[in-house]
């Protein structure tokens, strides 16, 4: 049962380490981390709070979250996400906006990986998707120029309807008096 810090702290990193990618720079401040943690967990024998960083403190710079082939999570420090947005949902419950707002991240910052924009928006010129938006665009605002004035009759003819069930209502009752 008493395994000393040194011992803990291998045993936390490694299982962290297996779950998450980290650079050898990373692995060595996970380990300092998690041994100053345990040192104060065991001098003071109080609780440390839950987290490496004060809440709303970035766990790393928004530059190196940022990266031209992956994207880290400034919350938990997890790394090697293409995009972020899922990983925002489905661990904090948070949407792009709050945590642009939580880190002061520009809008002009996207929460993507460069290179993985780059091969989207190279695949999606490939495909010639931009062309067939603009048609799509295109037939949507003539459908729109069309509906309007057949709207516009269309609304007319129920109220002619409406004055013509009137007159021959008044009209077969004029007749059987």
């Amino acid at each position: 049962m008493t395994a000393t810090l040194v011992e803990l702290t291998a045993g936390i990193v490694s299982s962290h380490a297996a779950g998450t990618e980290m650079s050898s720079d990373d692995l060595i401040q996970e380990i300092s981390r998690v041994f100053t943690t345990l040192k104060k967990l065991e001098t003071e024998g109080g609780t440390v709070a839950e987290g490496t960083a004060a809440p709303g403190a970035p766990a790393m710079s928004i530059k190196k979250a940022f990266q031209n082939d992956q994207v880290c999570c400034l919350i938990c420090g997890k790394t090697g996400f293409k995009t972020l947005t899922r990983h925002l949902k489905q661990a904090h419950d948070l949407k792009p906006g709050q945590y642009r707002k939580q880190f002061n991240i520009p809008a002009a910052q996207s929460l993507t990986a460069k290179n993985y924009s780059e091969a989207r928006r190279k695949a999606a010129n490939e495909n010639n998707l931009a062309a067939n938006l603009e048609k799509a665009r295109a037939v949507r605002a003539a459908k729109k120029d069309t509906a309007k004035p057949l709207k516009a009759k269309a609304a007319a003819k129920p109220a002619k309807a409406a004055k013509t069930v009137k007159t021959v209502k008044a009209k077969t009752i004029k007749a059987k008096a």
